[in-house]
């Protein structure tokens, strides 16, 4: 089902000629819905992009796949194409604002955990001969605590877990690092506290969720930042465009291109794992993992 050690390493030798630098994945995650993780990653994505990053957006909620319905974008086909060896992943992407590659997801997809050996193997194959020069992979996972989400958040380098000041974010957000920590050996989330009406609203909010973390868990958290509450978010949502390009000047706009500068100046280990195929290798090493877990 897997690539053996040698094809690996024969894959990560001709990965690093096409693409020398190793490539930053990113999982944008949040314990519920609601709480505008998909305009984070939309909006970090374009931010990201106009820094000069060449980013790719994958989009992962295979449940409700929405990232191109928030910059208008109507793709003719998506990852399921793929996957069934109908299009290459050079077909299906599309290029967005600030030149961001989009990888659209179809709604209702079958989950990554149902396809055969050699549905993975394709899919391996399509990451590893991808011809785009890529800097930067952010992934808008799904809401909640399903295979989907633990997978891509365990394959990833960096994962970013959305929160807003109500209970339910608050407490979900916890579940969420309580399961990826304690049955999946993640060390290190990193916070953005969204939609909150000040910075320090936005740290007494990280501050509740790592009180609790330090007390129960084995892990790390690291204040990310603050988006601030802004209806021009809502006015870019409507527009269907990125509010960093519809409203510039806007406070929700400044944050993000604060929050991708941060972003941006990331470690990235100049090792094999780095690369594209060895991102979607573990993925789905991590959803074996999920099969062979007891009950």
């Amino acid at each position: 089902m897997f690539m053996s050690e040698g094809r690996l390493d024969q894959a990560a030798g001709l990965r690093r000629m096409a693409n020398p630098r190793p490539v930053q994945v990113i999982a944008i995650t949040s314990g519920k819905g609601g709480v505008g993780k998909t305009n984070v990653s939309v909006n970090l994505s374009v931010a990201l992009a106009s820094t000069g990053k060449n980013v790719m957006l994958m989009d992962a909620d295979l449940g409700l796949a929405n990232a191109d319905i928030l910059l208008g974008m109507k793709p003719e086909s998506d990852l399921s194409h793929v996957i069934d060896g109908k299009r290459t992943l050079d077909e299906i992407i599309i290029t967005g604002p600030e030149g961001i590659m989009l990888v659209p997801a179809a709604s209702g997809i079958r989950r990554l955990a149902e396809l055969s050996a050699m549905e993975h193997a394709g899919l391996i194959r399509a990451f590893s001969e991808l011809s785009h020069d890529i800097d930067t992979l952010i992934i808008d996972t799904a809401a909640g605590i399903n295979d989907s989400v633990t997978s891509f958040s365990c394959a990833a380098q960096e994962v970013v877990v959305v929160v807003c000041d109500e209970p339910a974010s608050i407490t979900d957000a916890y579940a969420l690092i309580k399961v990826l920590g304690r049955d999946f050996g993640l060390q290190r989330f990193r916070i953005l506290a969204n939609q909150v009406h000040s910075a320090q609203e936005g740290r007494d909010l990280f501050n509740k969720i790592s009180r609790v973390t330090n007390r129960y868990l084995d892990v790390t958290l690291e204040f990310m930042g603050v988006i601030p509450h802004d209806d021009y978010l809502r006015k870019a949502v409507r527009k269907q465009r990125a509010v960093v390009q519809a409203y510039p000047r806007s406070r929700a706009s400044i944050a993000f291109r604060n929050i991708a500068r941060k972003t941006s100046k990331w470690p990235v280990a100049d090792i094999a794992g780095g690369h594209l195929e060895f991102f979607v290798e573990r993925l789905i090493q991590s959803h074996n993992g999920h099969m062979e877990m007891p009950l």
